[in-house]
């Protein structure tokens, strides 16, 4: 890294000392042009540009290090590494310490993303994966009847689709969400039972999927979650 990247560091005020450095050494990491793999300054040449203890440096460092955005070197010191983006949700999401709203919100996340993620389940379907959601339907529960909703039909099936997506942040999003999707059917935020006559069964979305036309396949996807839409929108009201 240039030593006139390092230069343009100011020093900073007295308060809430940990979080400012952990700012300025965010700053420091956009506009100096850092790439994976490079080497922050080390901590006393931090410590005496931003004018505070080698300490509050360490801990700013740490915080960086718990959300995957630095990593720690042999000889090298903290490295700018690919951050997963997702750590801190994992940390937070359990249903027993979200709010009732939170859980619509991540309720509703899921929705979306299950409707537009279609297009990618149909470029990448292969007949095996069909086969494989074809098994799923005819030993799983799930009947024809109007939302014939069973929690270990939807995750081995819908787990499947995500599977399909091959996009790896949405598998482990639909990993994560899991437990929360099954709190929130089992608590009764979603108990109204709605029967829509256009609901689309699993077995039915798989011969949508078959024809391999994604817009058919997007608006099947639609209409098979639409009872847990109306749900939604009308916890809302």
């Amino acid at each position: 890294m240039a030593e006139s990247s390092f230069s343009t560091l100011e020093g900073i005020d007295t308060s809430s000392l940990v979080d400012k450095v952990e700012e300025k050494i965010i700053s420091l990491m956009k506009t100096s042009g850092m790439k994976v793999g490079d080497a922050l300054p080390k901590e006393l040449d931090l410590a005496e540009k931003l004018g505070v203890s080698r300490t509050v440096i360490r801990e700013a460092l740490l915080r960086l290090r718990t959300v995957g955005l630095i990593e720690s070197k042999k000889h090298r010191g903290a490295v700018l590494t690919n951050p997963d983006i997702l750590v801190p949700f994992r940390k937070i999401f359990h249903p027993s310490i979200l709010t009732h709203d939170t859980l619509k919100d991540v309720f509703e996340m899921r929705l979306a993303l299950e409707v537009g993620m279609a297009d990618f389940i149909v470029d990448r379907v292969t007949d095996e994966d069909i086969a494989e959601l074809e098994n799923i339907t005819y030993s799983g529960a799930t009947g024809e009847t109007a939302d014939p909703f069973n929690i270990e039909d939807e995750i081995l099936f819908h787990g499947k689709l995500y599977r399909i997506s091959q996009n790896k942040m949405l598998l482990e999003l639909q990993g994560m969400l899991l437990p929360v999707f099954q709190y929130v059917h089992r608590s009764g935020l979603l108990e109204k039972p709605i029967l829509n006559n256009d609901f689309i069964s699993h077995k039915e979305l798989v011969a949508v999927l078959k024809k391999r036309n994604p817009t058919e396949f997007r608006d099947a996807m639609r209409k098979h979650l639409n009872n847990h839409f109306l749900r939604i929108l009308d916890c809302m009201e």
